[in-house]
C-alpha cells in the first residue's frame, strides 16, 4: 500500500511539473509591454537576414506572435489552419504580422534560418517575416511568457492588446471551433473604430524557451 502511495505522489508531481512547462502564464505578472503605452521597439533579424524594427512599421498596424512549432499549442493552430488564416486575413489589409522564435539554440523550437524558412513554407504560413529572437531580447523586453502569446499595436506604437490568441487553453485543434478569438476581436474593433472589449488576459502555452 505504502509504495503505491508513493507511486502515486510521484506521478501527480511529474503531472504538475509538466503542466508548469506547458501551462499558463500569471496575468499579475505579465509586465513587459503595458497595454496602453508605447510598444518597446526592437531590432530583430529574420529568417532571411533582414533587419526589423517596430519603428519601421510606424502608421500600420503590427501583431506580434511568439511562435514554437514543436509546441503542441502552436501546433494547434497551424494543424488547424487558424493561425495561417489570420495572417493571410490580416497581411492582406496591410497589417504587418511578425511571428517571432525567442528560442535559444539548443532549446525546444530553436530554427536555424534555412530551417524557419522551410517549416514556413511548410506550414504555408504568411507571416510578414520571422524574427529569429535567439538571444531572447525581444522577448524579454515584451516579457512574452508561452507559445503562442500575442500582441497588437497600433499605428502610433501603442500597445493594444497583450494576452492569449482565444479562451481554449488546449492543444486540441477540434476546440478552435467555437472559440473566442481575442486577437481577431481585438483587430475587428481597431479596424472599425471601435474600443477593445478585452485588452489583456492569461496567455496560455508552452514557456517561451529563454537561456
Amino acid at each position: 500500500m505504502k509504495k503505491i502511495t508513493f507511486l502515486s505522489v510521484l506521478l501527480i508531481a511529474i503531472a504538475s511539473l509538466a503542466f508548469l512547462n506547458m501551462g499558463m502564464a500569471s496575468e499579475s505578472n505579465l509586465s513587459g509591454a503595458v497595454v496602453g503605452e508605447p510598444a518597446p521597439d526592437f531590432s530583430v533579424v529574420d529568417a532571411y537576414g533582414n533587419t526589423h524594427s517596430l519603428s519601421d512599421y510606424e502608421g500600420q498596424f503590427v501583431i506580434l506572435e511568439w511562435l514554437n512549432h514543436d509546441c503542441p499549442f502552436v501546433r494547434k493552430h497551424y494543424d488547424g489552419n487558424n493561425m495561417q488564416e489570420l495572417q493571410k486575413k490580416y497581411t492582406d489589409q496591410d497589417v504587418v504580422w511578425l511571428s517571432v522564435i525567442s528560442s535559444a539554440p539548443g532549446t525546444q523550437g530553436y530554427l536555424e534560418p534555412e530551417g524557419a524558412q522551410k517549416i514556413t513554407g511548410e506550414k504555408n504560413a504568411s507571416p510578414t517575416a520571422v524574427l529569429l529572437d535567439e538571444d531572447g531580447t525581444m522577448g524579454r523586453a515584451y516579457d512574452a511568457r508561452v507559445t503562442p502569446h500575442m500582441y497588437i499595436i497600433n499605428p502610433d506604437g501603442i500597445l493594444e492588446y497583450n494576452g492569449a490568441i482565444d479562451d481554449r487553453p488546449t492543444p486540441r485543434a477540434r476546440d478552435l471551433e467555437g472559440a473566442r478569438n481575442y486577437v481577431v476581436e481585438a483587430m475587428d474593433a481597431l479596424m472599425n473604430g471601435g474600443e477593445i472589449e478585452v485588452r489583456t488576459n492569461t496567455p496560455y502555452g508552452c514557456t517561451v524557451k529563454y537561456n
